[in-house]
């Protein structure tokens, strides 16, 4: 009975490392492009991010809700800041790198596209129901939208042409 013990014993080996040997990150997994932000494009995205900002606090601090019109200018705004910030941050941290089957862009042609028209008929929008007699103290909040969305449409469309040289380039290629 004594050999049957011996023979299921298990030698057992235990290891161990510290908290910054598992932890810690290098430069080949998570890559930051600084760099990219000195760019046009960047420099555009960075100006899209700040002033599409600026349009829906602007008429969010208002009592936007009693026009309608200001319920597209609003999803409009919020939405494409969203995903602004999202495409910034694929930009930055280099991830288009690391999912290569996306055909990132076509992907930035088209979001830079119809960024800027849904974006340019939200301005239309925000500046035609810009009116001092509906609700007066509102006015200076939403003419300020106003012009600030006319100026994130001139940024998209910066954008836009980027996109489609470097679209163009890539599928010369």
């Amino acid at each position: 009975m004594e050999e049957q013990q011996r023979a299921r014993s298990h030698t057992v080996t235990t290891t161990s490392s510290s908290f910054a040997e598992n932890f810690s990150t290098t430069s080949s997994s998570f890559a930051y492009d600084r760099e990219f932000l000195r760019t046009p494009p960047g420099l555009l995205i960075i100006a899209e991010i700040v002033l599409g900002l600026l349009v829906w606090t602007l008429i969010a601090g208002t009592e936007y809700f009693r026009v309608p019109a200001f319920g597209w200018v609003m999803f409009v705004a919020v939405f494409y800041w969203v995903l602004t910030v999202f495409f910034l941050i694929v930009y930055i941290t280099m991830t288009y790198t690391r999912i290569p089957q996306v055909p990132w862009t076509t992907v930035g042609l088209c979001f830079n596209g119809s960024a800027c028209a849904l974006y340019f008929s939200a301005a239309i929008v925000d500046a035609s129901s810009v009116s001092p007699e509906k609700e007066g103290h509102n006015f200076n909040s939403w003419a300020a939208s106003s012009f600030f969305a006319f100026l994130v449409t001139i940024c998209y469309a910066g954008n836009t042409y980027f996109s489609f040289i470097a679209w163009r380039s890539r599928t010369a290629q």
